[in-house]
């Protein structure tokens, strides 16, 4: 089939592209550009790198601004699916989610409308072995935000490990946070990965950290 890519520049929607793959047609991504930093639906730390991503893929993109509010977000993301149809002729939607039933049941329903196929190749995947298997897929993704207990600056800007995710695991037994981040406790972008033909380099970046909470933000990024 050909299917449209739900692409946020992620650990989970990388790996869950990477899966779609291995049986179908990747024909295009589809980015949602949120204005609020707190959107319900929608990835934020370096959303704007998905155009590099999807330039080192050699992938089309189809990147829609959402001023992120709740629920009005999404008929953009509806419009950007449409687009993405009529655009490119996908059959489905490819999505990263994992647990997040609040997304999952809003993507799937907008699917229905569009009489799109919805593939969450990710769901329910225990969180633990989903960074074992971003390792082991050799997707290279650093942390770009931080928003829990006991996580703090120092994980900014730091890759996805077997080092690191001993620390997420660990601090999940200490502070019941989701170690792949599924309740929202990090945020990950990725630089490489099976498919790009260049890599992101990262010349500029600047973190911000308060109250157990930071972002690690792209300023420049090049492709190499």
């Amino acid at each position: 089939m050909r299917l449209g890519v739900l692409y946020s520049g992620g650990k989970d929607s990388t790996l869950a592209l990477l899966k779609a793959k291995e049986f179908h047609t990747i024909a295009c991504l589809i980015s949602i550009v949120s204005e609020n930093k707190e959107s319900f639906m929608f990835h934020t730390p370096n959303i704007e790198v998905t155009k590099l991503q999807a330039e080192a893929m050699k992938l089309p993109l189809v990147s829609v601004k959402t001023r992120g509010e709740k629920e009005k977000e999404l008929k953009d993301l509806k419009n950007a699916i449409a687009s993405a149809k009529r655009t490119f002729k996908i059959q489905g939607i490819v999505t990263g989610a994992v647990r997040s039933t609040y997304q999952a049941t809003r993507i799937q329903h907008i699917c229905h409308e569009l009489d799109l196929w919805c593939f969450n190749p990710l769901w329910l995947l225990d969180q633990v072995a989903l960074l074992n298997q971003v390792v082991k897929c050799k997707i290279h993704a650093v942390i770009s935000g931080v928003f829990a207990e006991p996580l703090d600056k120092s994980y900014l800007g730091k890759p996805i490990d077997k080092a690191m995710i001993a620390k997420l695991a660990k601090a999940a037994q200490t502070h019941a946070i989701n170690p792949a981040g599924e309740g929202g406790e990090i945020e990950t972008t990725v630089l490489s990965a099976p498919g790009f033909k260049k890599k992101l380099v990262v010349k500029k970046s600047a973190i911000e950290y308060a109250n157990h909470a930071g972002t690690y933000a792209m300023q420049e990024v090049v492709l190499k």
